[in-house]
């Protein structure tokens, strides 16, 4: 059978999640680890993280589904198929979170794949290919890096041995935490089958808010580059030294971060937006009043929707800053620090995920995400997409991090017959 093709049956139309249910068990997760200003603190491997992956486990297990731990720690919660030997149809997230985190970002991926699974345990109905619902561990990167850490393994992108080693500011490791808690696993990561992967996000910025849409159909990830630029000139006192004198570091950098902001709006593909162009980190040398600035390194986050155009972008701020360090006398030193490539969705994806949108009647539109993700890694591995829910204010990573219950159940509707599309329904009788 042809998974890609399967159409749902005109009787499956009108199948809904359960919107109260989802909503429900989102804010029990979020019971563990709730802090006062009402977020959640539940980081990586720690107890409070065990207590989550136990208690999704448990709902996993009441709802027919078998439950694998592989050796990072990554779980996979199954409901079988008629035909086992298919790969599965796979979503999931992780549940891991920030220090000051929000109550959806990551769980609510999770939870909807769970949610998609007692739909169809609720409504009797087979898929030909099996569901599975996937954590991925250490998504987050506030305890241990690198972030993405159990997909990333999963995927091969870096190995379990040097995962294992990562150490947080106490020197505790990820191999022994993993034991710590009691989830590390029996399985190789990566010996599990994909046959294709979603994941639903909240959108994490202000985009579909902004247009007023309820789903973004995401249609890939951004590529980062990360970059230290220091320019150097010398420190001099601030009132003896006339200005034409000047080797001021602070003031040619300063217009150099105004060109990382300029090269992102010379950079949209096809006139989309894109670019994304980011100065967050500055250090000023000596950082002191009456001294004028002699050293200044600041770092410089380039993002766009493709290899191609970082690279672009790459080239057109190394040229700005050669003109720059040409007309001022000044070095200026640019240097990687960091690259993660773009990643393109899978088409068949994009289109479960847009025609499920508009079969069940929301406002949608395409999207990108500027964020990683785990489906980042899965869709190195299989055909993979995304689904994105607006969130207030576009505020994520912060305990204020809010959706709305309506926007919860579209997303996971969506998913459920994006799912479906992909595994294929037995017919009755």
């Amino acid at each position: 059978m042809d998974m890609t093709t399967q159409a749902l049956p005109e009787q499956l139309q009108s199948l809904r999640i359960n919107g109260p249910r989802l909503w429900d068990s989102l804010m029990e997760l979020a019971q563990i680890g709730a802090t006062p200003k009402g977020g959640v603190c539940r980081l990586t491997l720690t107890d409070l993280d065990k207590q989550g992956r136990d208690l999704v486990s448990r709902w996993a297990r009441e709802a027919g589904m078998t439950v694998t731990i592989d050796k990072i720690g990554n779980g996979f919660l199954r409901r079988p198929g008629r035909n086992n030997s298919l790969p599965p149809v796979m979503t999931g997230s992780h549940i891991d979170t920030q220090p000051t985190g929000g109550k959806f970002d990551g769980n609510y991926g999770v939870l909807a794949g769970l949610e998609v699974v007692r739909t169809l345990n609720d409504a009797c109905i087979t898929t030909e290919a099996p569901i599975e619902v996937a954590w991925w561990t250490n998504e987050e990167g506030s305890r241990f890096v690198p972030v993405m850490m159990g997909s990333g393994v999963f995927a091969k992108a870096f190995t379990l041995e040097h995962a294992y080693a990562a150490s947080d500011a106490e020197g505790k490791t990820v191999r022994g935490e993993l034991e710590r808690i009691g989830y590390i696993g029996d399985e190789e990561p990566g010996d599990h089958p994909i046959g294709s992967y979603f994941e639903t996000h909240i959108e994490q910025g202000p985009v579909l808010e902004d247009h007023g849409k309820t789903i973004g159909v995401v249609t890939g990830v951004l590529g980062i580059r990360w970059y230290d630029c220091v320019v150097t000139g010398m420190e001099a006192h601030a009132g003896p030294t006339p200005m034409a004198l000047r080797r001021d570091a602070l003031q040619v950098a300063a217009v150099l971060m105004q060109e990382v902001v300029a090269c992102a709006h010379r950079h949209p593909p096809g006139g989309k937006g894109h670019g994304r162009g980011t100065v967050g980190m500055v250090d000023v040398f000596p950082n002191s009043r009456n001294v004028i600035p002699g050293r200044v390194k600041f770092s410089i986050d380039l993002r766009n929707a493709s290899d191609a155009l970082c690279e672009a972008m790459d080239a057109d701020i190394r040229a700005v800053a050669a003109r720059l360090s040409a007309e001022s006398g000044l070095p200026i030193e640019i240097t990687q620090v960091s690259a993660y490539p773009a990643q393109v969705f899978h088409d068949d994806c994009i289109g479960a995920v847009a025609r499920a949108a508009e079969r069940l009647g929301y406002s949608n539109m395409p999207a990108v995400s500027g964020a990683g993700h785990d489906a980042v890694y899965m869709a190195r591995l299989a055909p993979a997409g995304m689904i994105f829910i607006p969130c207030k204010d576009g505020i994520s990573h912060n305990e204020i991090e809010s959706a709305e219950p309506e926007h919860i159940s579209a997303g996971c509707n969506v998913l459920l017959h994006a799912m479906l599309e992909r595994a294929g329904v037995v017919a009755p009788g």
